[in-house]
């Protein structure tokens, strides 16, 4: 099963779609499997499909080995010519952000690693936090800040922090990818919880009743932050490449 540790220095693919349908979704989610269970492409490490719980849409969270692998794959006529299009037909927004994993924590009663697996039942969350470029490592630095309180709120589970690194998306008219924004422009949050209704308390709770060091870390980090999208996921599918077997 994958897993997200900034040890392994994988370039971490995030695809984001959103669509307007439920049965959109479906053919969205039935679109990435199938292209998941035949992938083997060069440099490719795994990936997992997740299905949009608060809105319409899906995200793939997607391995790679490097840079040159994923624009290996994005020059390939499959994807410039079936996959782009596919994609354009059925939703209503198409995001690609490349990034890299900078911070991974846990709670402290869930080991050393954080696993992503549908055999797993967490509430999954992904933000994507828009930021100048220049405020992109203070943003880090104060999310990961977070973790020394995050530990103490009912239902948490983990929380990792990857540098947005960039976006792309359709061209309007033709198969190609379009630059979104700047370079880093953005971090993306990724965590896991027991439930939505855990989720939920926690972000419903005032100010006046948040911790001490809650509340000004999220005063700065909203200081930092220019715009917020985000969703909840269930993972619905993984697959990883193949390992190379001991001699």
């Amino acid at each position: 099963m994958p897993f997200i540790n900034p040890e392994d220095g994988y370039l971490t693919v995030i695809n984001l779609f959103k669509t307007d349908t439920a049965d959109r979704v479906d053919r969205l989610i039935g679109e990435m499997r199938a292209i998941v269970d035949t992938a083997a492409f060069p440099g490719w490490i795994s990936s997992t499909v997740h299905r949009g719980q608060e809105k319409l849409g899906t995200a793939n969270f997607i391995q790679w080995r490097g840079k040159e692998d994923l624009e290996s794959r994005y020059a390939g006529d499959e994807f410039k010519h079936r996959t782009v299009p596919l994609f354009r037909e059925i939703t209503t927004l198409v995001r690609l952000m490349q990034t890299e994993v900078e911070l991974s924590h846990r709670h402290p009663s869930l080991g050393d690693v954080t696993e992503i697996s549908p055999e797993r039942d967490d509430y999954t969350v992904i933000e994507i936090l828009g930021v100048d470029p220049a405020d992109q490592n203070d943003l880090i630095a104060t999310l990961g800040e977070a973790h020394a309180w995050l530990a103490d709120t009912p239902g948490y589970r983990s929380q990792s922090v990857l540098r947005g690194i960039r976006s792309r998306g359709p061209q309007d008219d033709g198969d190609g990818l379009t630059a979104i924004g700047r370079e880093h422009d953005f971090v993306v949050v990724y965590s896991q919880w027991d439930d939505k209704q855990s989720y939920d308390a926690f972000r419903a709770r005032a100010a006046d009743e948040q911790s001490t060091a809650r509340r000004r870390n999220e005063e700065k980090r909203n200081s930092l932050t220019t715009d917020v999208d985000w969703n909840s996921y269930r993972v619905v599918h993984t697959r990883s490449a193949p390992q190379p077997t001991s001699a």
